[in-house]
């Protein structure tokens, strides 16, 4: 039997304890043995130095982990302004997000952009309110505040000890988000599981969990949420792939990181396409090896497919004449050569040279325009971090 497999990313505004959640998650699904801390340095998914080291998420890190029978990739992003193309461009690969908001502070202005920018690229979503364990934290007035701010639709999954649910017209708060699901809860009496995963998959139905990562209180609840009310995308037979990501692993060797949408990938493959704008000129390279990622650790594959046991997002060796957004078969939300960053917020950088600027497929500076060398320049994003001295300016 095929083992369902989900994609779904963490997404927040800074300092919701995004990171603590996806640490929380790892460690209550036994991915990993002890739960990291961004302030301990420690956080499995945090592995670069100077992430640990001013104790925000820069890069977009990926972890496996099991529940319920279901199989997760997990995207941390990061939730820094500043670095919000690098958590926009995981958005095309993704199956489901679940958007953190912090409880002391409520829906915050990046928190919006982020729901706007799920509800473009048509993502189911749960949210999960952390930090419930703080002073002064309300229960209703957050959930009350992020009905008026983000949905209606939105509705609180929190249970009690003995199974119940907290909000006593819960049935009835789910059934008036679809109109035929409400004709039959009133004939009936009762929703259908699989109506409720239909809903939340079409974006009619957002759930809430509340708790504290920090205290793992509230991750239990969220973990049979995503493995019970979740649903695999139907994929197409024939091969096709997504890249999302390109880096370079410790020895310098290309990575190219990509999402399987249909059919199967081996090692050792040739594979053909176009090069970027030039449908002319065709490629033909060998994928040289299948990676697939867990924190810093991986494990190679021989060969990885949809809806297999093993993750379909992965660093393939040997392909250089792939780019971000790159799509095998044209299966793929949005491209990166578009609109694609016009919800993340424009940064500006100043003094950065000339050269820091020029564009190439392993730095991908994405920008809107430059003036003079030593002047502002506005960018639409950073794609990857590009240097030490680029991001220190970008986070200082």
């Amino acid at each position: 039997m095929t083992q369902t497999h989900i994609n779904i990313a963490m997404l927040a505004h800074v300092d919701a304890g995004k990171t603590t959640l996806s640490e929380a998650l790892l460690y209550k699904s036994g991915s990993i043995r002890k739960a990291g801390r961004v302030d301990n340095k420690d956080a499995f998914l945090d592995t670069n130095e100077m992430e640990r080291n001013r104790g925000i998420t820069i890069f977009s890190k990926q972890a496996v982990f099991s529940y319920g029978g279901c199989e997760f990739t997990l995207l941390d992003t990061p939730g820094h302004v500043d670095f919000s193309a690098e958590m926009e461009r995981t958005l095309q690969v993704l199956d489901y997000a679940v958007l953190i908001i912090s409880g002391a502070d409520g829906v915050q202005g990046h928190t919006r952009t982020l729901w706007r920018l799920l509800a473009r690229y048509d993502i189911p979503t749960f949210i999960f309110v952390n930090k419930m364990d703080q002073l002064g934290t309300d229960h209703e007035k957050l959930l009350d505040q992020i009905k008026d701010t983000l949905s209606s639709a939105c509705v609180d999954f929190s249970k009690n000890e003995d199974g119940t649910y907290q909000d006593k017209d819960f049935y009835e708060n789910v059934a008036v988000c679809n109109e035929k699901v409400l004709e039959a809860y009133l004939e009936g009496g009762s929703i259908e599981d699989e109506s409720v995963r239909e809903m939340i998959q079409k974006r009619e139905l957002f759930p809430c969990f509340f708790g504290s990562a920090l205290k793992m209180e509230g991750i239990e609840e969220l973990l049979f949420a995503l493995s019970e009310y979740t649903k695999m995308p139907e994929y197409q037979e024939k091969f096709g792939a997504t890249v999302f990501k390109i880096t370079r692993d410790a020895q310098g060797s290309r990575l190219t990181h990509l999402k399987v949408t249909g059919g199967v990938l081996k090692a050792r493959n040739l594979l053909s396409g176009h090069k970027q704008n030039k449908a002319e000129d065709i490629w033909e390279e060998k994928v040289n090896q299948i990676r697939i990622y867990s924190g810093e650790k991986y494990e190679t594959k021989d060969e990885v497919q949809v809806g297999d046991t093993e993750p379909d997002l992965e660093g393939v060796i040997g392909t250089t004449l792939y780019y971000k957004g790159f799509s095998f078969s044209a299966h793929l939300r949005y491209s990166l050569g578009g609109d694609v960053f016009n919800e993340a917020l424009y940064t500006k950088v100043e003094n950065i040279s000339e050269d820091n600027l020029k564009y190439n497929q392993d730095k991908r500076a994405l920008y809107d325009r430059w003036e003079k060398p030593g002047q502002h320049a506005r960018f639409k994003g950073i794609s990857l971090t590009e240097t030490t001295q680029m991001s220190s300016r970008l986070i200082s």
